[in-house]
């Protein structure tokens, strides 16, 4: 005999003997849909995430510019600040000697000394130094300027005179010395 037509069905529900035990059908379809939501809502946590780490980074560059600006406009304001501290022994001293009454030529010729020892002082410890060629010296368009070129002693190219002095701030000219540069001698 043949087995009941029910039996043979294949879209027929699967029987009790074919099921495990808590599992039903819609549990089995159900799963993979679990599954996409909580990644994405993992994915989502992420990103959220990402972005909030992002807005701290900008935060961060932004204050870091910020403060570097700041400091910036400090080194300009207070820039000189060292420098004055140091002049302003040297102005006392000038104002002390204009206060002084009947001083003779040579106190007056001893204040001035003194006060020009201390303005030297004062650039030694700023780091600036004179820029003071001697006659007969290489003519260096970096540290010279040249007024004129005058027929002298002096090989051609060579300084023949300075007719003021230039100074450096930490190797960097401040103010060139200007010269007079040999045009070699006259003919």
């Amino acid at each position: 005999m043949s087995a009941p037509q029910e039996d043979l069905d294949p879209q027929a529900a699967p029987s009790a003997e074919t099921q495990t035990e808590g599992q039903n059908p819609t549990d089995a379809a159900g799963q993979p849909g679990e599954d996409l939501a909580a990644l994405l809502a993992e994915a989502q946590q992420q990103v959220a995430d990402y972005h909030d780490q992002l807005l701290r980074a900008h935060a961060e560059v932004e204050n870091i510019r910020r403060r570097a600006q700041e400091d910036v406009s400090k080194a300009r304001k207070f820039g000189t600040e060292s420098f004055a501290e140091s002049l302003i022994p040297v102005r006392d001293s000038l104002e002390a000697a204009l206060a002084q009454e009947n001083q003779t030529v040579e106190d007056w010729k001893a204040g001035v000394e003194a006060t020009l020892r201390q303005l030297n002082t004062a650039f030694e410890r700023n780091q600036m130094r004179e820029i003071a060629p001697a006659p007969g010296e290489a003519f260096d368009p970096h540290r010279h300027q040249a007024i004129s070129n005058v027929p002298s002693e002096h090989p051609q190219g060579a300084v023949a005179q300075t007719l003021q002095k230039g100074y450096l701030i930490a190797d960097r000219v401040l103010r060139p010395a200007l010269v007079m540069v040999s045009a070699g001698p006259a003919a």
